[in-house]
């Protein structure tokens, strides 16, 4: 997915920092946290190298998403695809509100993807129901439809809002495509508010991955927290919001950052901490090092980087093409 904060092109970096400061080495055993997860590329990579992951996010899709690729190893049954691939259309709550041949006005899918979409979230919601497939099943498809059904969207890469005319990625015929099963330990999944689970849980490495700026992400990807819960919200404006307020992240508002991340550090029971956020954050660098410095031994590592961009460059006005990413470290004392 191309999603706003990915992780993917900084692996490298984020890696050789991690592998610097703790001295751990691939095929050590050892306990590593990703609690902003989003689409999880992070804990992937470390469950990869052997460690035990454990793995938080807000957002329902994020938490569906790591379900599958943290807590599922292989091997799994794979012949469930093409049963779901041939599914007869269904005209469902996504078709309903999210395509323009319903009536609701919003243009996020052809009618006949979003019926598609329908009939299979519908199918995996029967089969989970009736004990026909198991949780690691379960998880296995429907993160994978998310993951597929994003590729189709009529959309500038986020779901803020929709495209008034269909573009061609968006008008290709829907395909269920399945994620890749990573192999290693069977971590730990959350779908719980950060602060509130960094009282529970401990390890050895913890990488933290906020919002950096005031734009929330339940806001950005409500179409596929809809489609990951599929709990038939009200929705509400033209672009078809759900009620979101118990998503509402701490970090996203200056007001209250600084409190969230102190008391986060504080509460955290790993060695190593590592942050990653860039130069344009709603906390100032210095303000970093204040908050990790009580706690222990504080250093920072920074790369360039190419920024996020949700639509093409002629559509928006933008200062600069790259940030400054810093992975703030703190050995905890």
């Amino acid at each position: 997915m191309n999603y706003i904060g990915s992780k993917y092109s900084l692996l490298d970096f984020l890696e050789t920092t991690i592998e610097t400061v703790t001295g751990y080495q691939v095929g050590d055993n050892y306990v590593f946290a990703d609690l902003f997860a989003g689409t999880g590329i992070v804990g992937q990579t470390y469950k990869a190298k052997g460690c035990t992951v454990i793995s938080n996010d807000i957002q329902y899709y994020s938490y569906v998403l790591n379900k599958h690729y943290i807590e599922n190893i292989p091997e799994l049954d794979t012949s469930l695809l093409e049963t779901l691939n041939n599914l007869p259309p269904a005209q469902g709550f996504i078709y309903k509100n999210y395509c323009e041949g319903s009536g609701c006005g919003r243009n996020y899918f052809t009618n006949e993807n979003g019926m598609k979409c329908d009939a299979i979230r519908i199918e995996l919601e029967k089969l989970h129901t009736s004990g026909q497939i198991d949780d690691s099943l379960y998880f296995y498809y429907l993160a994978s439809l998310v993951n597929s059904i994003d590729k189709y969207a009529n959309t500038a890469s986020v779901y803020g809002a929709f495209l008034k005319h269909i573009k061609k990625s968006a008008q290709k015929e829907f395909q269920l495509e399945l994620l890749p099963v990573i192999p290693g330990k069977v971590g730990k999944v959350y779908n719980e508010d950060i602060n509130a689970l960094a009282k529970k849980i401990s390890g050895d490495v913890l990488y933290l991955d906020p919002p950096y700026n005031a734009r929330q992400y339940c806001s950005n990807y409500h179409v596929l927290e809809t489609i990951a819960r599929y709990d038939n919200p009200v929705l509400n404006g033209v672009t078809g919001l759900r009620d979101s307020s118990d998503q509402k992240s701490r970090f996203c508002s200056k007001r209250t950052v600084a409190e969230a991340f102190d008391e986060l550090i504080q509460n955290a029971k790993f060695k190593y901490i590592f942050l990653s956020y860039n130069n344009e954050g709603l906390m100032s660098l210095d303000t970093i090092k204040e908050i990790m410095s009580r706690y222990g031994e504080y250093s920072f590592f920074t790369q360039e980087y190419r920024r996020f961009k949700a639509d093409k460059e002629e559509n928006r006005n933008i200062a600069a093409d790259s940030t400054t990413e810093y992975l703030h470290c703190l050995i905890k004392q």
